[in-house]
């Protein structure tokens, strides 16, 4: 058992550090662009919900990291002219967050370099070594679900 124990927390150590190389590399290209990871991630979402958005409770749930103050991180959003809030007209307590056509051309701008990042990220594992990983982290997270 202590073995399993070891190994697991070696390996949960390798993928921090993994996942803090990657992420470096991310914020830089986005620096580029003049966003955060949570913000282009957040306008990723958007972008995904199509014309009708989400609510910030379903734009929370739906972030890959959470932040505390997704009000925050869409007020930030919405003061550059990216995304727009709307208040439901059945509901006023419900307010919708729409992505604006500069925040889809800020996307459209990053699609590419985002794509050949993420191309190179592990260029010196091969495309097997790379769809096993996928296969084993796809098992862990399953695990972790249940």
């Amino acid at each position: 058992m202590a073995n399993r124990a070891l190994l697991s927390r070696d390996l949960l150590l390798d993928l921090l550090r993994l996942h803090e190389a990657l992420m470096a590399d991310v914020a830089a290209l986005l620096k580029e662009h003049g966003v955060t990871a949570p913000q282009y991630n957040v306008l990723r979402i958007l972008r995904g919900a199509g014309p009708d958005g989400l609510t910030g409770t379903g734009l929370a749930g739906a972030m890959i990291t959470r932040v505390p103050d997704v009000t925050r991180l869409v007020d930030r959003l919405e003061k550059v002219g990216l995304v727009r809030r709307e208040r439901c007209r059945e509901d006023r307590r419900v307010v919708h967050v729409r992505i604006e056509p500069a925040g889809l051309a800020l996307l459209a701008r990053l699609d590419a370099p985002m794509l050949a990042l993420h191309g190179d990220s592990l260029r010196g594992m091969p495309t097997r070594e790379l769809e096993t990983l996928d296969g084993l982290l796809q098992r862990a997270l399953a695990t972790r679900r249940n």
